[in-house]
């Protein structure tokens, strides 16, 4: 009998499109409330069977990630206490504000979930939760509030597409020094229950209403965020700029697909260091 097919898992890339910061907690998180989207760019996981459990890394950003044995996806992959041939092409800049290392590990739990016997996705959240914040979310992969430390998942469904260009100045940002250098955050309260998801426009409306948090304290570590910023804002058809995260990476929010595509193929050309992509949100 011919052996199982290798599983493939795409690890969609995570955006904050707003994000709250509260209190610190007790256990040094803070609380927080994020509307959370998933780009359809992102990094690719392929598993197979195999007695042991290997990880191999290549693409445009596999030098910034060692598969070492504190690799998320290696964690990912002992937490479930499973054994797997695993290829990881590292499509997304790393400590990019955009969730690439917190998205392959929950990519990994939903890959490894296939390729053994399911172990439910309930199960699957709470090993996600007990490696890091934003991988409950991202093993979801879909459009949702996040609340508490990243836990507290509330999902969206009926959330409109967003055409957004996605750019990181290609400068790493330490998430941690960031939280810790907060000055001014806007709480929990100021972000109502209910907004309207019945298209884009009204979205973007609401969404210009909330801010990021972490964008202030990352511009300390980062400033040449404010010159992404402003080169996003001077494109024409864009309708909201924001930092996602904690950074470096910021979005633009655009009329049109044609209007984001035009956008990216501007960018690249003007910064052609800049890791800039085309994206559609949902």
């Amino acid at each position: 009998m011919p052996g199982p097919e290798r599983v493939r898992e795409f690890a969609r890339a995570k955006i904050n499109l707003f994000l709250h910061v509260g209190d610190k907690r007790p256990d040094g998180y803070h609380e927080l409330v994020s509307l959370v989207a998933f780009a359809d760019v992102g990094d690719e996981l392929a598993f197979g069977p195999s007695s042991e459990l290997r990880l191999s890394v290549e693409g445009p950003f596999a030098g910034s990630l060692a598969a070492e044995d504190d690799n998320l996806v290696l964690r990912a992959a002992r937490a479930l206490g499973m054994t797997a041939d695993i290829a990881l092409t590292k499509n997304l800049p790393v400590a990019s504000g955009i969730g690439g290392g917190s998205a392959d590990a929950a990519a990994a739990l939903r890959g490894l979930a296939r390729l053994h016997p399911d172990p439910g996705e309930a199960q699957l959240l709470a090993f996600a939760e007990s490696l890091g914040s934003d991988i409950p979310a991202c093993v979801l992969s879909k459009p949702l509030m996040m609340r508490g430390r990243g836990e507290q998942l509330e999902l969206l469904p009926r959330f409109p597409i967003l055409h957004a260009v996605l750019v990181n100045p290609s400068v790493a940002v330490p998430t941690g020094k960031v939280f810790a250098a907060l000055q001014s955050r806007t709480g929990l309260g100021h972000t109502p229950h209910a907004f309207d998801l019945s298209g884009g426009e009204p979205l973007i409306r609401y969404l210009a209403t909330t801010r990021n948090d972490l964008e202030a304290p990352a511009l300390g570590f980062a400033p040449v965020i404010r010159e992404v910023l402003g080169e996003l804002r001077r494109m024409p058809g864009i309708r909201l700029v924001r930092m996602s995260g904690s950074g470096a990476t910021c979005f633009g929010l655009f009329d049109s697909a044609d209007a984001a595509a035009i956008a990216a193929i501007a960018l690249e050309h003007s910064h052609p260091a800049w890791w800039v992509r085309a994206a559609t949100l949902g």
